[in-house]
């Protein structure tokens, strides 16, 4: 999605403008966007919520699927976004933060290449008088709290790895005629949480990861909706021979 992010300056984009997000163009071949936990419990109710490992940074982090192969964003269809919550970093877009050699500071950034920014029309990041815009401010007040998210974000999964509560999802689906492992991706094993001690999960709920944890645990289930919208033949009802094979729980 990101092509060429640079630091916003007034030399380079001081008659830049920026187009107000018409269409989902620039997000079509999207298979999965980074989400914060503060997300979750919006995010859960439409999309798996996964976690990859950076290996880089030797450390996990969240994030939505979009689609089941790569290159492909079942959400996106013509110009609009099939959903009713739009994760974070989509609706950010074109902007992003980037930490400073100085520790503790970031600056915004902006994808140079993205067809949102240009010199005809918009709003502009820079006033007459080469002095931050209106817009640039709110975008810098915006990206200043999805940061303080976003940290949030790394001490929870952080958390969850020490505890060695993560396991790779191995899951077979099929699509239409055709089976197709989904890996690649981790999930917090629910047995392993079910069983640790009253005294960890007080220590979980003190720092408010228990909702989280249910957040994304529920979301699993949102793979249907991914295979729904991947082959429009799994939305048949389901045969009548099948229909009382399994009794809902509770019941």
């Amino acid at each position: 999605m990101f092509k060429s992010m640079v630091p916003v300056t007034q030399q380079a984009h001081g008659k830049k403008l920026i187009k107000t997000i018409e269409n989902f163009e620039f997000a079509k071949n999207v298979n999965m966007a980074s989400v914060m936990v503060h997300e979750f419990s919006r995010a859960a109710s439409i999309y798996p919520i996964v976690f990859i490992e950076d290996k880089t940074k030797d450390q996990f982090k969240p994030v939505v699927l979009l689609g089941l192969e790569e290159g492909e964003n079942l959400f996106v269809q013509g110009d609009t976004w099939q959903a009713s919550y739009i994760p974070a970093i989509i609706r950010r877009y074109p902007f992003a933060l980037a930490k400073t050699d100085e520790e503790g500071r970031f600056t915004v950034c902006i994808d140079e290449q993205s067809d949102l920014v240009n010199e005809k029309d918009g709003n502009p990041l820079f006033n007459e008088a080469g002095e931050p815009s209106e817009l640039m401010d709110r975008v810098k007040r915006y990206l200043a709290e999805l940061q303080q998210m976003d940290a949030f974000t790394e001490e929870f999964c952080s958390y969850i790895a020490a505890k060695n509560m993560f396991t790779p999802l191995n899951m077979k689906v099929r699509i239409g005629n055709e089976m197709r492992n989904i890996t690649g991706a981790y999930i917090l094993n629910e047995e392993r949480f079910n069983s640790m001690s009253d005294e960890k999960f007080l220590e979980m709920r003190e720092k408010k990861y228990i909702p989280v944890i249910y957040s994304h645990l529920s979301s699993l289930s949102q793979i249907e909706r991914l295979l729904n919208f991947k082959d429009k033949n799994l939305t048949k009802a389901t045969e009548l021979g099948d229909q009382f094979n399994e009794v809902p729980a509770g019941e």
